[in-house]
């Protein structure tokens, strides 16, 4: 293997002016604590790069790990040569031998180290001479060359790589505060978790589980989603919320067509309570404006009143097939398209109402008196710390 490092860029990171350390120190943490199931792997920084050191670690899952990492722009797989002419030649020499049916190249030289003696011009002209002198059959291409080997000079070495791999860009999770997520079983919320853990945001989970009606195997459904969500953000806290009481006095008590809405201002209530325990600034929701009943502007806006947190719906302007793509890409939709339903699907009306307004519903509610119920729930609220190595140990979970 002539490749011995993984080069990781930033991206917008480095826009960040003052408070850029802060956000890089966040983005050292988050990857350190990715690749601690490799122990050989080390990481490093500098400046404006971070580095991981393979140390003989075959390179496909670690860089299949970092690109679980928010905060990475891109990576590349480089090795690393000593700051001499005659070193950076014969590493050039290796790659260009590496790439596959390569018959044209171009060299692309930076020197960010300024005191070594030759310029990137010069060092461009003097690496592609290098390569044509000792291959055949290979030509130069300015424009459209098959490999480009790319030669970055630093103060701490030269890193040779001709390929640039995507990252997960955004923000490093830790970097934007912490958000409660209304996570059912269904498609959406862990897209919106993935959207909003993308921005640098922590996020802990709130689930509402109706047994006998909604059963285990729906459960089981939120904690696979909540592990694969914890790749790309560490650990996930769960709050699995018992709400077949509160549930079966909203349907029997409220008339039928506003039993959504009331449900969702109920949920929205009790969401704001765990939020005053856990110091939770916001919370958010994977509805999309205009997909159901519940997620009209007018519903919105009724919900929306019986809290004074802010509510984010990173999905809002997405369409399904959009969300569909994004779940995919995430590893979420096999597990959310498992025939379980959760407490959003279960007593649904045939007819649900879709332009409530705050003084009908708030003329509804004062009959009935549903404080009792929502202190037994938050007494009975199950808390689980999960991880996507947990949620892994269990293969055959979808079938308990």
């Amino acid at each position: 293997m002539i490749y011995d490092h993984i080069l990781i860029r930033y991206g917008e990171l480095g826009l960040k002016g003052k408070n850029r350390h802060l956000f890089i120190d966040q983005l050292h943490r988050n990857l350190k604590n990715v690749l601690a199931p490799f122990p050989d792997v080390k990481v490093s920084r500098a400046r404006d790069r971070m580095y991981v050191v393979l140390n003989g670690q075959h390179p496909e899952p670690v860089i299949r790990a970092c690109q679980k990492v928010f905060g990475i722009y891109s990576m590349s797989l480089a090795m690393k040569v000593e700051n001499k002419e005659e070193a950076i030649k014969a590493g050039a020499l290796k790659a260009l031998n590496n790439a596959k049916d390569a018959k044209t190249f171009k060299v692309n030289v930076r020197r960010a180290y300024k005191k070594f003696p030759v310029s990137s011009q010069e060092m461009n002209r003097l690496v592609g001479a290098h390569l044509l002198k000792n291959t055949t059959g290979i030509s130069v291409d300015v424009h459209e060359p098959d490999v480009e080997i790319r030669i970055e000079i630093r103060e701490n070495g030269t890193f040779i790589y001709s390929e640039v791999i995507d990252g997960a860009r955004g923000l490093p999770v830790g970097t934007g505060g912490k958000t409660l997520l209304m996570l059912s079983g269904g498609i959406d919320s862990p897209v919106a978790g993935y959207l909003m853990m993308k921005r640098g945001v922590e996020v802990e989970m709130i689930h509402f589980h109706s047994p006998p009606f909604t059963s285990e195997r729906a459960k089981q459904k939120v904690l696979d989603l909540t592990g694969v969500l914890s790749q790309y953000g560490g650990p996930i806290t769960l709050n699995i919320v018992p709400f077949t009481k509160l549930q079966q006095k909203i349907f029997r008590e409220i008339p039928n067509r506003y039993g959504m809405t009331v449900m969702r201002r109920v949920m929205f209530k009790i969401a704001e309570k765990v939020c005053e325990r856990r110091g939770i600034l916001s919370i958010a929701t994977g509805e999309s404006l205009g997909q159901v009943a519940s997620q009209t502007m007018a519903s919105m806006n009724v919900i929306n009143e019986v809290t004074n947190l802010p509510v984010i719906r990173p999905l809002v302007a997405f369409d399904k097939e959009e969300i569909v793509n994004i779940a995919k890409k995430i590893g979420t939709y096999e597990i959310s398209i498992r025939p379980y339903e959760d407490c959003c699907t279960i007593f649904v009306p045939s007819s649900p109402v879709t332009n409530p307004t705050r003084k009908k519903v708030n003329a509804l509610e004062a009959g009935v008196d549903f404080n009792e119920e929502i202190e037994e729930a938050l007494r009975n609220i199950e808390v689980l710390e999960i991880s996507h190595a947990q949620t892994q140990k269990q293969p055959f979970s979808d079938l308990l």
